[in-house]
């Protein structure tokens, strides 16, 4: 019995440590390499109650045009970038990140996302 004292303090010793390593990756943002076919968007986000900002580059060989959808409804542009061009786009709370691919070839991009990350993905034809 006396054993299991020592070991209660480790255990929670050690799961401390790894709640904070957890966390403190959390919040350096999350990396993505993103690929995007012909006549698709892919839609980042919608429903997080917090902001979030994104860092993007085109790595591939066709144009990716960025825009928002508000929560509200409606949607805008916020950017084209062409093969090699990178941009910081900052997007409300509740807001989505809608990235098309207008081009009949994939469309590669690079993203950085940071701020609240609790952001829903997926794909969609373009137009939605």
């Amino acid at each position: 019995m006396p054993t299991s004292i020592f070991l209660r303090p480790a255990l929670a010793l050690g799961l401390l440590l790894l709640l904070g390593s957890l966390f403190s990756a959390g919040s350096g943002g999350v990396n993505s390499g993103l690929l995007i076919e012909p006549g698709k968007q892919f839609v980042l986000g919608g429903s997080q109650p917090g902001a979030f900002k994104v860092v993007a580059r085109n790595v591939g060989k066709v144009p990716v045009e960025f825009k928002e959808r508000p929560r509200g409804g409606g949607i805008f542009g916020r950017a084209m970038l062409a093969p090699g061009q990178s941009a910081t786009l900052r997007f409300m709370a509740g807001s989505s990140a809608v990235l098309l691919n207008p081009s009949a070839q994939q469309a590669n991009v690079k993203l950085h996302i940071t701020g609240d990350t609790r952001l829903s993905m997926g794909y969609e034809p373009n137009g939605k």
